[in-house]
């Protein structure tokens, strides 16, 4: 026969299970919407600039950006759109960014992505 939890123990034991939950629900909604971020970027990188900076470039950025707005709200302005460029830019490679968006925030991987020299931010992506 069981014994039976305190009802401390019972509301500290799930309170435990609540608090997991919600801090893995955070970090799946982060690494989702940090993936959205870098295919969105890799998307416009590669099919709508043919990975070059022409002036057209930046109208078809500008006109994206108003469009998306419409539809989805101030989240998606032209410097969002930028950062999700410099992202996909910074790194190249899915893999990687999959690795990236379990471990870092995108607010930490915004700081990290502006840095030139991969060393240096491949040091800083470790010490985060």
């Amino acid at each position: 026969m069981k014994k039976a939890i305190p009802h401390n123990e019972l509301f500290i034991s799930i309170k435990e299970l609540i608090e997991q939950s919600k801090q893995q629900f955070a970090i799946t909604v982060n690494a989702t919407v940090t993936s959205l971020y870098w295919k969105v970027g890799t998307h416009i990188n590669n099919e709508v600039l043919g990975n070059s900076r022409a002036e057209y470039g930046k109208q078809i950025v500008a006109t994206l950006s108003k469009q998306l707005t419409v539809d989805y709200g101030k989240g998606w302005g032209e410097k969002q759109l930028r950062q999700c460029m410099q992202f996909a830019q910074a790194f190249a490679q899915e893999e990687i960014v999959y690795t990236l968006c379990r471990q870092l925030s995108w607010s930490h991987i915004r700081l990290v992505m502006f840095i030139d020299n991969p060393v240096k931010r491949e040091f800083y992506i470790e010490m985060c």
